[in-house]
């Protein structure tokens, strides 16, 4: 959702980034990367990888406990249920590996046994029914980092920042994320239960599968204020582009005064946030940085310098806690070089990539990165801060009104 999602080109492979679980047949990036084609949480598509890994055995490491424990399942483990079948070698290895893993505490590093691991290869490269949302793990909790607008999570109800304690009536606690995009997602006419924690209160809600169509962009001049609004509800292949023509229309307006949306937006390619970024940074200034942590040498994304923004333009950006990875990088970004101001809530904070390597058909996602802005920002955990907060409640949504989009238009228009 992890999502952290992007396809990214790296030592000649082909990475998604998958940086968060986008609940609709697609996942993104929160913390995952796709850039070129690849999300900004990344999770990089390495089907080969696995080939040349070294098996060689950790001779440092007693794992003799492990064997003991495995021979003695064998030998006195009694099944209690009628209905119980005992796990096969393989899937007993696959259970050791799932542990190995979870082992980390990091909730985007997880096994995917073969069936998991082509579920979610299908859900990477397809286009398949779901609710239209991007969750992620906060807290130990499996928590809603957006709805995607018009999507059918976002017609049900369900909010950025809502805790889903229950699927189908059964718990989600210590279930990945994988394996909760699996349960949420199925075929257009059907429906899932959530149940939901928001506010301290659990709610049920039942929401309609179907085909999800997002829109990208929207944009627009006040005529009130002057000030032109240009909203991305994600980063896709095409967003860049689709950007570039909002901001032509931008420039024809006349106005000097521009918000920048980027609220309940959770993410994708990563190299359309450099895109984007590209129009307000110049040539070679950082838009991120991939820092692997000494493992290899970290990767800085650069602007490409477009220039194009209008001498004298005030630029605010829009953020709130559905604001993720992508998003996360391009605000952090923008704040970092002094060309925007920031309005609204801090952002969900998906910012580690992660390479999905190949195991005897299974497949092993691993943390391998983090997103760094230029300032030296951790993203992951952390999310951007607004330079001036305003809170969105319930009862501003209600009443419909947008406090955020209020605030910004007094700031760009008195300056305070």
């Amino acid at each position: 959702m992890e999502i952290e999602s992007r396809y990214r080109r790296r030592k000649g492979v082909v990475a998604r980034g998958v940086a968060f679980a986008l609940v609709a047949g697609l996942s993104f990036g929160a913390g995952l990367s796709f850039g070129g084609g690849s999300p900004a949480s990344v999770i990089a598509r390495v089907p080969l990888l696995g080939d040349g890994l070294d098996a060689t055995p950790d001779q440092k490491t007693d794992v003799a406990a492990f064997w003991k424990a495995w021979n003695a399942l064998s030998e006195h483990y009694v099944a209690t249920h009628a209905s119980s079948t005992l796990p096969t070698a393989k899937e007993r290895v696959y259970g050791a590996i799932s542990g190995l893993a979870a082992s980390y505490g990091d909730p985007y590093t997880v096994y995917l046994p073969p069936e998991e691991a082509k579920a979610f290869a299908e859900s990477i490269s397809g286009s398949f029914a779901g609710v239209g949302m991007e969750i992620g793990i906060r807290d130990n909790i499996l928590t809603v980092i957006a709805p995607l607008k018009g999507t059918p999570a976002a017609v049900a109800g369900i909010k950025a920042g809502d805790q889903i304690i229950a699927i189908d009536g059964k718990s989600t606690e210590g279930l990945s994320i994988d394996k909760a995009v699996s349960k949420i997602r199925g075929p257009a006419g059907t429906s899932v239960d959530l149940t939901i924690i928001r506010n301290g209160k659990a709610t049920d809600i039942k929401v309609v599968r179907d085909t999800i169509q997002v829109p990208e962009t929207d944009d627009g001049l006040d005529q009130a204020s002057g000030v032109y609004r240009i909203a991305l509800y994600e980063f896709t292949a095409n967003s860049a582009d689709l950007f570039s023509r909002a901001f032509e229309r931008f420039k024809a307006s006349g106005s000097k005064k521009l918000v920048l949306d980027l609220r309940s937006n959770p993410g994708g390619y990563l190299d359309a946030a450099v895109d984007i970024a590209s129009h307000f940074l110049p040539q070679g200034a950082t838009v991120v940085t991939e820092d692997f942590g000494g493992k290899e040498a970290n990767q800085v994304h650069a602007s490409l310098g477009y220039g194009d923004v209008p001498a004298g333009t005030d630029i605010a950006v829009l953020i709130d806690g559905g604001s993720a990875s992508a998003s996360e990088i391009l605000a952090g970004a923008l704040k970092d070089a002094r060309v925007a101001t920031l309005i609204g809530t801090k952002s969900f904070g998906k910012g580690s990539v992660q390479t999905l390597i190949d195991l005897d058909g299974g497949s092993l996602k691993v943390t391998v990165a983090r997103w760094v802005t230029p300032a030296g920002h951790w993203i992951m955990g952390n999310g951007i801060a607004p330079d001036i907060i305003v809170p969105y409640t319930p009862s501003d949504a209600a009443a419909k009104k947008d406090p955020q989009m209020a605030r910004a238009i007094t700031f760009l228009t008195t300056g305070k």
